[in-house]
């Protein structure tokens, strides 16, 4: 059958291993110096490992692959003890996949395995179960002051925008604003989430904005920046990315595109917290 399953670039994979502890169901393995996968069988095709990899090796592919199977995944995950059993139930929830998660509960249930604390097939508490979502998704509420103590600030901001379009899967790199550009290459929730965006983050700077987490072709976003880095004078680069850890990928994105270029360009950071503060880096 022709399903989604992880692909590993191994020219890119420095055999790291950071991918291992987010792939509790043990479809990766490192062999020879290398992140392998081991088994399409135990390959549910979610991704949970590409977020960890520093060097975007893994990637989502679509190709002839033997069917997941969460029976045979199940016996591999019980041998490793509770809390990758836990992990492997969470992982399941945080991607919706409600129908493999009550199989990986009635096996436990079959074989007389006790369920961790708090899973309950059917009945999930409020941070665990099929409703559970990983950090960068995860719902809350955020306290803001009474908006009528707020009147005396000005109806009208100014907007700092330069040039249009601003995703980055639009962009031509060259266009000519890029010439002795100082660029701001922001994750794309980092402007809802930071008031202060237009003065203090893109003031005087070309916007180029992404998703690490959401958009498909992160290989074709490395290409495209480094063309721009290629083709002009880019005099500074700040990134802008929120706390949650899925929003890491725009700097690292950024850095390997620098790489490909073989340009040397001042770079910043800032990184917005979902409060929508400036988070102060420790030292």
């Amino acid at each position: 059958m022709k399903r989604k399953i992880i692909s590993i670039d191994e020219s890119k994979c420095t055999g790291c291993g950071h991918c291992i502890p987010d792939c509790p169901e043990g479809a990766i393995q490192i062999i020879d110096g290398k992140a392998r996968l081991i088994s399409d069988l135990f390959c549910d095709g979610l991704g949970a490992c590409i977020g960890t990899c520093p060097e975007s090796a893994i990637s989502i592919i679509e190709r002839e692959a033997a069917p997941y199977n969460e029976n045979e995944v199940m016996e591999n995950i019980v041998r490793q003890g509770t809390p990758v059993i836990k992990a492997h139930l969470e992982h399941l929830a945080s991607h919706g996949q409600t129908d493999l998660y009550n199989q990986a509960i009635e096996y436990l249930k079959r074989h007389k395995i006790t369920i961790p604390d708090n899973l309950h097939a059917g009945h999930p508490s409020p941070d665990h179960g099929p409703h559970r979502t990983c950090p960068g998704s995860a719902a809350r509420s955020i306290p803001r002051n009474d908006p009528h103590l707020n009147r005396h600030r000005s109806e009208k901001a100014e907007s700092e925008l330069r040039q249009w379009p601003i995703q980055l899967k639009l962009l031509n790199p060259s266009a000519p604003y890029f010439d002795h550009a100082d660029l701001l290459i922001s994750a794309d929730c980092v402007p809802f989430a930071y008031a202060g965006f237009h003065v203090s983050l893109l003031h005087s700077k070309i916007l180029i904005i992404f998703c690490p987490k959401l958009d498909s072709n992160m290989e074709e976003y490395v290409a495209k920046l480094a063309e721009i880095f290629s083709r002009h004078t880019i005099r500074s680069i700040t990134v802008a990315q929120m706390e949650v850890p899925c929003c890491s990928g725009v700097r690292r994105i950024v850095d390997q595109a620098l790489e490909r270029s073989a340009k040397q360009i001042p770079i910043s950071e800032t990184t917005i917290t979902i409060q929508g503060e400036v988070l102060l880096k420790p030292g």
